[in-house]
């Protein structure tokens, strides 16, 4: 029992003399990488036809993350990525539907052409919104 005690005393006077700062810069803990929502690339995109219905959206693309109660012509994709070190990134889609079709697609994903890396790339990105074309459906 007394060599229990005595090893609870010394761990105690160690872990006390050891200052917070020293060991927060040893201890690197692990963070997950967080993904919510409706991933839509742009392959998923080039899928897409005006003219398709709702339901072949939704075979394409899945279910809409966001649908307004209130303006039935709109379908919201969001997609959130927040890594373990790093900043969060947030893509946002919407499909805009005329009746029972689809009509046009406005959005934040596009392609990146094929010289454009780095700060060209990191500029195409933070433009908001652009529209999608999207060819009309084509009848067999």
């Amino acid at each position: 029992m007394r060599s229990y005690l005595a090893a609870a005393l010394v761990a105690s006077g160690l872990v006390a003399g050891c200052s917070f700062d020293s060991v927060v810069g040893v201890v690197d803990p692990y963070r997950i990488d967080i993904r919510q929502g409706n991933y839509v690339d742009q392959e998923m995109l080039s899928q897409l036809r005006r003219g398709m219905t709702r339901d072949q959206v939704r075979y394409v693309l899945g279910s809409p993350l966001v649908v307004d109660v209130f303006r039935k012509d709109r379908w919201d994709y969001v997609y959130r990525f927040r890594p373990g070190r790093g900043d969060v990134q947030q893509r946002v889609i919407s499909l805009y539907f005329d009746g029972d079709v689809l009509d046009r697609v406005e959005g934040d994903v596009a392609v990146a052409q094929g010289g454009e890396t780095g700060e060209a790339a990191a500029v195409a990105a933070q433009s908001r919104s652009r529209v999608v074309e999207i060819p009309p459906l084509e009848e067999d």
